[in-house]
């Protein structure tokens, strides 16, 4: 592992060396100086603020192995495809490798720096038992858009909730020497509430907190009111023509509006096309190839597309639907003027009442009821757990035990005391209520109140995450 004391200089020729640029941002500095001296960390910095740099150069000037864990496989694949043309020894593990080429990537970790790799895909037991070898030498553990965790690690992805449990339980396997594995999480949304449970969920220990603002001062941010499904396609139509020649993105909430929509437009002779997270990879990584060649002009998109995408010159993000939360929108909306180039977000809204469009309270209500109902499940489940458990088992047998289990876990019931041992306690009985923070609608209030409001749109953003100017 690099010494604490190592030289900036040296720090910075390597950063000079594989990225070319003079010098690292001031909040860079910190993470990195951080990660050097093996101290948690916890970053919330701007999207486009160059997050990666900061766990991606400590890993390279350090020995050993650093795992990033991270949500999507087009980001794993960019970054790892960014850092291999630079000759860096990076790789990324996922599902839709062979069987050939996890073999290949697993077989080569004692010489790989950085493994990208997705919660679900660290936890499957060929890889853990891997990653457990005694003489593999792992040095950190990044979590990678850390929002993930709070916003998807009790419903659809709860792998999210056993990660606290990671660091202990491989330090187990390693000998007495091996040095302290240091854990950072990264992310360009948090509020009060978001970091102190990254805290407790990941076990940080007297992390390293570094925090940038959201605020953009060229990104101008627009809501505006549209009072039929007709007048919402209309004022599109006019917003893109209006920016001919210019990059940007359109957010949509479900695959189906992203098909609905490209379809449309393409039909107005519009060269785009639809990106979500149920198309095969090779097409993804076209749409993805084709808009930063600008060969489409602007993309239809879910919250699947942008996360690690860097394209500088993007003039505008137009949200056709509004998004369900703030941090959501915050993501979203930082694609747009990366360059520090006056850029523009619109978001497109229905009228209030919702009496000639009801769509986007649709939309809300039909996430409400889908959460209630896992969380009906989840809750049907608790009499049917043993106190103390194996996750691998307890999932062959219920197979919404994994999310039961992450509701669990949030609500200060149960203790993972490894990422497969699990035990509940603190329930007096089996209809103690589990709650979930998405579920009881705060954060969606927080959405329609920033749709409301009257003064400045950064104002309330950087009220609601805590943030000053």
């Amino acid at each position: 592992m690099c010494e604490t004391d190592k030289e900036w200089t040296t720090v910075q020729q390597t950063f000079q060396k594989i990225w070319g640029y003079e010098d690292l941002r001031a909040s860079q500095k910190e993470i990195v100086t951080s990660l050097l001296k093996g101290q948690d960390s916890l970053a919330i910095m701007a999207t486009g603020g160059g997050k990666s740099i900061c766990f991606q150069l400590p890993a390279f000037l350090n020995e050993g192995l650093t795992l990033v864990v991270s949500p999507l496989l087009a980001l794993m694949e960019d970054q790892v495809r960014d850092l291999q043309t630079r000759n860096l020894p990076a790789s990324a593990l996922h599902s839709n490798l062979s069987q050939m080429e996890r073999r290949e990537v697993l077989r080569n970790l004692p010489n790989t720096r950085l493994l990208y790799i997705s919660p679900e895909t660290l936890l499957s037991q060929p890889v853990w038992e891997k990653l457990c070898d005694r003489e593999l030498q792992i040095t950190g553990l990044m979590l990678d858009e850390a929002h993930c965790l709070v916003q998807w690690g009790d419903s659809f992805r709860p792998s999210y909730r056993r990660l606290g449990a990671v660091r202990s339980a491989l330090m187990l396997h390693k000998p007495d020497h091996h040095p302290r594995i240091s854990l950072a999480a990264f992310t360009a949304t948090a509020d009060r509430n978001t970091i102190a449970e990254l805290q407790d969920c990941l076990q940080m220990q007297n992390p390293k907190i570094v925090r940038t603002s959201p605020y953009r001062p060229h990104l101008s941010l627009k809501v505006k009111i549209v009072w039929t499904p007709a007048g919402r396609k209309s004022l599109t139509l006019k917003f893109i023509r209006d920016r001919k020649g210019q990059s940007g993105l359109i957010y949509v909430r479900s695959r189906r509006d992203a098909e609905t929509l490209a379809a449309w437009l393409q039909e107005n002779s519009f060269a785009t096309a639809a990106y979500h997270a149920g198309l095969p990879p090779q097409e993804r990584r076209h749409i993805e190839k084709q808009w930063l060649t600008n060969k489409y002009p602007f993309v239809i998109c879910t919250s699947a597309f942008g996360l690690g995408i860097n394209k500088p010159d993007t003039r505008w993000v137009l949200h056709f639907h509004p998004p369900l939360t703030l941090s959501e929108y915050i993501q979203e909306i930082g694609r747009a003027g990366r360059d520090d180039q006056p850029a523009e977000a619109l978001m497109l809204v229905s009228e209030p009442t919702g009496l000639l469009d009801d769509s986007d309270r649709q939309r809300v209500n039909f996430f409400l009821q889908q959460q209630q109902k896992i969380q009906q499940q989840a809750q049907a489940l608790l009499p049917k757990l043993p106190k103390q458990g194996n996750f691998t088992e307890v999932s062959k047998l219920y197979p919404v035990a994994a999310i039961a289990l992450g509701l669990l876990h949030r609500s200060g019931n149960l203790t993972w005391h490894t990422p497969f041992n699990y035990e509940i306690h603190n329930l007096p009985n089996n209809q103690q209520k589990i709650k979930r923070q998405i579920g009881d609608q705060s954060e969606i209030t927080k959405m329609q109140d920033f749709i409301r409001t009257r003064g400045d749109p950064w104002d309330f953003l950087l009220n609601a995450f805590n943030c000053d100017e």
